[in-house]
């Protein structure tokens, strides 16, 4: 054989899904746990991906929503969307384009941490009785 022929032979070899050995599979791969963790991995990919894509939505709508109102007319001012929704819109789809699931996870572990912070008592309920009368609340 000419030596085309026998790398062809190994190029086959190598990419036959015969070579691939099925023992390779523990017998505890098929058990509840393994599915659960991995249709959680599949679903925060997944989840991650629909983050980015509204990410990108949400920054284009802000451009559309910040030329509509320079392009408003005087009459028309009072009905268009504020500045401040504009800049939100832009900021936050900005991070979730281009962090996706990974962002919403940190805002969650903050707000996981507040929440332990209370159960345990570390934050005081006479301090945010004060900072509502700071902010006119209470």
């Amino acid at each position: 054989m000419t030596i085309i022929n026998e790398a062809a032979l190994l190029a086959q070899d190598a990419f036959s899904f015969h070579s691939i050995s099925t023992d390779v599979l523990s017998p505890a791969a098929w058990d509840v746990g393994t599915f659960l963790q991995n249709a959680t991995k599949v679903i925060q990919k997944w989840g991650g991906y629909l983050l980015i894509l509204l990410g990108v939505v949400g920054i284009v709508w802000g451009g559309v929503l910040a030329i509509k109102k320079l392009m408003a007319g005087p009459q028309s001012q009072g009905q268009q969307a504020g500045w401040g929704t504009i800049a939100l819109l832009m900021v936050v789809g900005g991070g979730f384009s281009t962090a996706g699931y990974s962002l919403a996870k940190t805002i969650g572990g903050g707000g996981n941490k507040t929440i332990t912070d209370l159960g345990k008592g570390l934050i005081m309920p006479e301090h945010i009785d004060a900072v509502a009368r700071v902010l006119g609340l209470g």
